[in-house]
């Protein structure tokens, strides 16, 4: 039995737990938006390509925009940290939790995000990250009105346990899951269709109230289409291009089209 699975199986047994810790203790700093950015490096993107992906999550915390609609919020406060994922047992919290609430804190976490240089990881575990994100929620210091992971990758659930029901025991602590489908090399090693993409993220990863899906199809679209889906979520305005499954029926997809091992939850046939 492998560790990895082990520790999977812990995650998604405390994911099932009580969430008590999603109650305010009342020492909890309120802020409009508890915010988790869970950002796919598995070995399907080179080194550019990573370093792609955080350049546009950089501009996306120095854009005037972001900062004005954090600004404008109940509370004028957000919270956010940022994760990179991979496999089953591949998490790394690179931004921890920071209130967000003015340019100067926003830009500390942009220089942080910046001068990070992380190699890449294996698999592509989406089920093992949500679970890795929901749990960052529990006793975090912060009371959001809402609670988001804006998860992104470039791929299907491959390892770790089922993808959809992952997605349901996050949605069931009130966590709403947004999408970033991002197709860089459509049709290369580890690349999927876009529209593939698309319909496999608003069917089988998103979920929770108001979730939605927008897909980045180009590099050149990948910073622009960061700011506009952290503007999106965090003010809650402007139309949904891309509208994610909130009404369960049958998928388009098959939610487990790549998922190559057994894993720790599945029941053999």
């Amino acid at each position: 039995m492998r560790v990895a699975s082990l520790c999977c199986l812990a995650a998604f047994a405390l994911a099932l737990a009580p969430h008590r810790g999603a109650l305010a203790d009342g020492n909890d700093l309120p802020v409009d938006v508890e915010l988790v950015l869970a950002v796919d490096v598995s070995r399907s993107m080179d080194r550019a390509e990573l370093r792609l992906q955080r350049d546009g999550y950089v501009t996306a915390l120095r854009d005037p925009e972001v900062m004005a609609v954090i600004e404008s919020g109940l509370y004028g406060r957000i919270a956010l940290t940022y994760v990179e994922w991979g496999g089953e047992a591949e998490q790394r919290v690179v931004v921890p939790w920071q209130v967000i609430d003015g340019p100067a804190p926003a830009a500390a976490a942009a220089a942080r995000l910046a001068g990070w240089h992380g190699p890449p990881m294996h698999d592509t575990s989406i089920s093992s990250a949500l679970l890795f994100a929901d749990l960052l929620f529990r006793n975090n210091g912060f009371a959001g009105t809402r609670r988001i992971i804006d998860v992104s990758g470039d791929g299907a659930n491959n390892w770790g346990p089922p993808v959809t029901v992952a997605r349901d025991a996050v949605v069931r602590d009130g966590v709403t899951i947004n999408g970033l489908p991002v197709t860089l090399h459509p049709g290369g090693p580890g690349g999927m269709d876009p529209a593939l993409l698309t319909a496999y993220y608003e069917d089988c990863v998103t979920g929770g109230p108001d979730a939605f899906v927008l897909s980045v199809r180009t590099p050149s679209l990948l910073a622009e289409t960061i700011s506009r889906k952290m503007v999106q979520e965090i003010s809650e305005r402007g139309p949904r291009l891309e509208k994610a499954n909130t009404t369960r029926v049958a998928p388009r997809v098959d939610c487990e089209m790549d998922h190559r091992v057994p894993n720790m939850i599945t029941t053999p046939e």
